[in-house]
């Protein structure tokens, strides 16, 4: 795969291009960006994935779900259904997509909803009783049909987009000069012993403009395992299977070694569709361990439930009470 990107590196000036002109059409106006009267933050990135959107997007329904009716709205990716949906009894995976179905399963009060129109996704939804009052809109940072009034970009702690370039070489959707957008940067996955004097270092990196905002997160993985059957210490499991399906599952990897836990770890590629030979092989295994996304995708295969568990996770934040303050005071 390495090699296939370096060979199509001159293609690399091209989507730059493309990209560019794209975004400096709606910076001037020749294309137009819906703005809106109330509250509508997005969560994004410019690299094509891994930067922890959807645990960015849980810490803010947390945050504001108590004073505000919320929704979320994404576009629903590898769903096979189209336009709007709003997530119901009957949704599942296949029709609202696997990290939508996961905020279904946890936040029963959030109006959840996904469209590839997010102009067309927030007025179906600014149609509903209760009404929601805050909207967030997951991975849209490249949607510029929306103008967002808070923008937050993520990146990487191991990746950051300044040290990236455009694909098909690199990772990013987007030149470099997009994260201009931003009103707040947030480091992600940052180890947890990260010292201020590397937060500084990556700050004269960033190099932020006076309006933004750049704080740094950390991943918070469950000491419980979770099935739909039961509960259990993560430290009481035997010799399992990791199965993850994300764009970067190193952070967990680490953290379950740094356990001293017995594992394998089966690996598959981001959003991955299992198929049936990939079920009858973890009908082999004795015990599977799932992150979130992945258990949304495999939970309802009845061989699977005795022996399937996730392991739950959060995002901590540096400085939660000056970025909390500023979701807050945006969202009034």
């Amino acid at each position: 795969m390495k090699i296939l990107r370096i060979l199509l590196f001159p293609i690399v000036p091209i989507y730059f291009l493309v990209t560019w002109v794209r975004n400096r059409l709606y910076d001037s106006g020749i294309k137009s960006s819906k703005v809106y009267d109330f509250p509508v933050i997005c969560v994004g990135n410019l690299s094509t994935g891994g930067t922890g959107k959807t645990p960015m997007i849980e810490y803010l329904v947390k945050l504001l779900s108590d004073q505000r009716k919320i929704a979320t709205l994404s576009r629903g990716y590898k769903r096979v259904t189209k336009g709007f949906v709003l997530a119901d009894e009957n949704a599942n995976v296949d029709t609202i997509g696997d990290e939508p179905f996961q905020f279904y399963n946890k936040f029963s009060e959030v109006y959840v909803a996904v469209d590839e129109d997010r102009q067309h996704g927030i007025s179906a939804l600014r149609s509903f009783e209760p009404q929601p009052e805050v909207f967030l809109l997951d991975d849209a940072f490249q949607h510029r049909k929306v103008k967002a009034g808070l923008n937050i970009l993520l990146t990487s702690y191991y990746n950051l987009y300044v040290n990236d370039i455009v694909l098909p070489t690199g990772n990013l959707r987007e030149p470099k000069l997009g994260a201009q957008r931003a009103d707040i940067i947030v480091v992600t996955k940052c180890p947890n012993d990260l010292s201020e004097g590397k937060k500084a270092s990556i700050l004269k990196t960033i190099r932020p403009k006076p309006h933004q905002k750049v704080f740094f997160s950390f991943i918070k993985y469950s000491d419980s395992v979770i099935s739909v059957i039961e509960k259990k210490s993560l430290e009481d499991l035997p010799t399992f299977t990791l199965v993850t399906g994300i764009a970067n599952a190193k952070p967990l990897v680490d953290f379950l070694n740094s356990k001293h836990l017995d594992f394998e770890h089966l690996e598959f590629g981001d959003h991955y569709n299992f198929t049936i030979k990939d079920i009858e092989l973890l009908e082999k295994k004795s015990l599977l361990l799932a992150t979130e996304k992945d258990f949304m995708r495999l939970k309802d295969v009845e061989s699977l439930q005795p022996k399937l568990y996730h392991i739950p996770i959060e995002i901590k934040i540096d400085r939660p009470e000056k970025f909390n303050k500023l979701i807050e005071e945006f969202s009034i």
